[in-house]
């Protein structure tokens, strides 16, 4: 009677872990099989996402009972029977996601097998400056903008291999990343991002689409300019020109002007000397006026010192950066922004024909 008992005892035992959907007797060939068309049914169509973390180590039938507490699916036993069906219940990656309940069990199950994790968008734009960019990346919760700022107007990578970007080699010592950290639209993870795979993200991308242009430009004589003025004058073209259609104009202006040895009298290199303004809590100061020019006594400031300044006061993108590869071939020395906002410019070949043009402005003509 005892090995009765206990022969029925364990029957019992085994019938309740079956009854409440583990061990491995419950059965879910037949669940899965009965229920399988619910897999491709959303929770709750047209539902916005939302970030759900599997934390490393979580078993799948946790993983799954978390998903249905969060609304994200239906049925946390079928979502586990679909796992063990498709040999998945081992493979479901650590990390945070974006899911939605407009998303069915397949496309969840499929996102955390490929571990597809949430990420962040941010995007650069063309024009900023280092500073600007932290700034940016502090408001805005994306990553620790003084951890950027501070590696990139250091030039610190560690403890990232040098080698890989040679082209940071040919700068002049002490120079920081200003110039070379390409702005684009970048995906980072939600969590574990910092400044240094943003930095090393956006030198990726200037070497994979500023260096070939470059290269090709000075292989074929269209430049005869390295690679760091090159990069000094498409971010003095990149603050000065609105519209896209007059940067190869503008950057033949300061070519000329250089193999004349002019001083290139550029606006916006006095605007990086100046630095931060606490009065409008902004980086570019706008306008200047002729006697602050003179009393910024900066190697950046190109009204007082000739030539290019000591390296780049933006980050340019490819249309500034082409525009001084392939400048509009031109004998035009000056330029004076139009009065009336559209962004235009009227250019001159004298100095006579510029004043003229500067007092037509200043009357609205």
């Amino acid at each position: 009677m005892r090995g009765r008992a206990l022969l029925g005892y364990g029957l019992l035992a085994l019938a309740l872990l079956a009854m409440a959907g583990c061990g491995p007797a419950w059965g879910w060939q037949g669940y899965l099989a009965e229920h399988r068309a619910q897999l491709y049914q959303p929770a709750q169509a047209g539902a916005p996402a939302v970030h759900f973390q599997v934390a490393p180590g979580t078993p799948a039938r946790t993983i799954a009972q978390e998903l249905q507490e969060a609304g994200l699916i239906r049925d946390a036993r079928l979502f586990e029977a679909y796992l063990r069906s498709q040999g998945m219940d081992g493979q479901l990656q650590a990390g945070t996601y974006l899911l939605s309940p407009s998303m069915t069990p397949v496309e969840i199950a499929e996102a955390l097998r490929n571990g597809r994790i949430a990420t962040l968008t941010v995007t650069i734009p063309e024009g900023w400056r280092i500073e600007q960019i932290g700034d940016y990346l502090e408001s805005t919760g994306v990553l620790d903008g003084d951890a950027y700022r501070a590696r990139a107007l250091r030039a610190d990578l560690a403890p990232l291999d040098l080698g890989q970007f040679p082209f940071l080699q040919a700068r002049p010592a002490g120079a920081s990343l200003e110039g070379y950290l390409f702005p684009d639209t970048y995906e980072l993870p939600l969590e574990g991002g910092d400044a240094l795979d943003l930095l090393e993200r956006q030198l990726r991308n200037f070497a994979a689409r500023v260096v070939p242009l470059v290269e090709e430009a000075q292989a074929n004589g269209a430049t005869s300019l390295d690679l760091h003025a090159i990069l000094t004058l498409a971010s003095i073209v990149e603050r000065e020109a609105v519209l896209p259609e007059e940067r190869p104009r503008i950057a033949g202006v300061y070519l000329n002007r250089l193999d004349r040895g002019m001083r290139l009298e550029a606006d916006p290199t006095v605007q990086y000397a100046m630095g931060f303004q606490p009065e409008t809590g902004q980086w570019w100061k706008s306008p200047v006026s002729l006697e602050e020019y003179a009393q910024v006594d900066s190697p950046y400031n190109t009204y007082l010192y000739p030539g290019l300044p000591p390296g780049p006061i933006a980050n340019p993108g490819l249309g500034a950066i082409q525009a001084v590869l392939y400048p509009e071939q031109h004998d035009f020395l000056y330029f004076v922004a139009a009065p009336d906002g559209s962004g235009a410019h009227r250019f001159a070949r004298t100095l006579e024909e510029h004043l003229e043009n500067v007092a037509r402005y200043r009357q609205g003509r």
